[in-house]
């Protein structure tokens, strides 16, 4: 049985891809490593199929037409045998010792027979340029090695977010959900995390900085340029998880309050971008998205217009836009998001 299924999504990937493969090996047996080859023109299926005859039982090399990022992930979890999945972009990496730790305890959790539906582990800025990495740990908001549930979570902090960094799910949850991710769309991370929340009941965090996260290419999807660009693929992710679930709906409080702090958070991201590209057109999106929400669940606009990121995002006048630009540097310089 494989503890871990990591699926690697590449898309002209053979720069950087290795140092993904090899830091997921260091696993063993316990690992299954699925590379999707998501049409890429360069070298990067005949990588993949190299370390799959390499390390046959370990990794599988899959090639597929492009479909983008969240069609990869899908097809990396349609092959995945493992109880958990985890995703690794091919640019990052993980670190050995904290993956050694995470595979002995899910080792002993499934032996004892209370495996989680989902681990947490913290995740770490690897910007170019930057001496010192930024982590992103959650001892403030989740109980330390033990299973919990969301009535024993406490208070997030901004930045303190579960991202695809930091999360493992159980794979079967994951079909179970009914997780789907669009085609040809960026920043379908925050669907993949957000979509399967509601079925997770027990949870684990443990205390180790596992994910390397790399900043630093200009052609990231993530760089401001970019996201200004592709904007409306930011603007369909954020539809989709509002229409993922009814949030009125979810029993559990702090659940609720969590996945309403995350709505928040992607009209926050939305807005921002839209704002700074100075654009009338993107202005008049901005003002679009609000009304959207609006009219899709008016007592989840209310509830997050009137919280200070809801308020500062949806500010018309200059000074009110100008104090959400400060506001946003200010952020992007203590987290180092982009």
């Amino acid at each position: 049985m494989k503890v871990i299924s990591a699926v690697i999504p590449c898309y002209n990937s053979e720069a950087y891809m290795e140092k993904a493969i090899q830091s997921l090996l260091s696993g063993g047996d316990d690992m299954e490593i699925i590379i999707v080859d998501d049409g890429s023109s360069d070298r990067t299926l005949e990588i993949a199929k190299q370390y799959e005859a390499q390390y046959p039982g370990i990794i599988r090399a899959v090639h597929k037409e492009n479909g983008g990022h969240g069609d990869a992930v899908m097809t990396g979890l349609s092959y995945a045998e493992g109880v958990y999945f985890k995703v690794v972009d091919s640019d990052d990496w993980v670190k050995e010792s904290a993956l050694a730790e995470i595979l002995d305890t899910l080792r002993e959790l499934l032996k004892q027979g209370t495996a989680p539906d989902m681990l947490v582990a913290n995740y770490v800025y690897e910007k170019v340029g930057e001496a010192k990495k930024k982590v992103i740990q959650y001892r403030s908001a989740l109980p330390r090695q033990q299973v919990f549930t969301w009535a024993d979570t406490g208070h997030f902090h901004q930045g303190q977010y579960i991202l695809m960094h930091s999360v493992m799910y159980r794979t079967a949850l994951l079909r179970e959900c009914g997780l789907s991710l669009p085609k040809h769309t960026f920043y379908v991370d925050n669907i993949f995390v957000y979509q399967p929340l509601p079925s997770v009941k027990s949870m684990y965090y443990i205390d180790v900085n596992l994910y390397r996260y790399f900043i630093g290419r200009d052609d990231q999807s993530v760089t401001e340029a970019n996201m200004i660009k592709r904007i409306d693929q930011q603007l369909r992710v954020t539809k989709i998880m509002i229409e993922a679930h009814d949030v009125w709906k979810i029993k559990e409080k702090r659940l609720r309050n969590y996945m309403i702090k995350y709505l928040c958070i992607m009209m926050t991201i939305s807005s921002i971008y839209l704002l700074k590209s100075g654009t009338e057109e993107n202005l008049l999106k901005k003002q679009e998205l609000w009304e959207y929400l609006k009219a899709y669940d008016k007592k989840l606009y209310n509830k997050i217009s009137r919280t200070i990121l809801g308020k500062s995002s949806k500010a018309d006048s200059k000074a009110g836009q100008g104090v959400f630009k400060i506001g946003y540097e200010v952020a992007r310089k203590i987290f180092k998001f982009n």
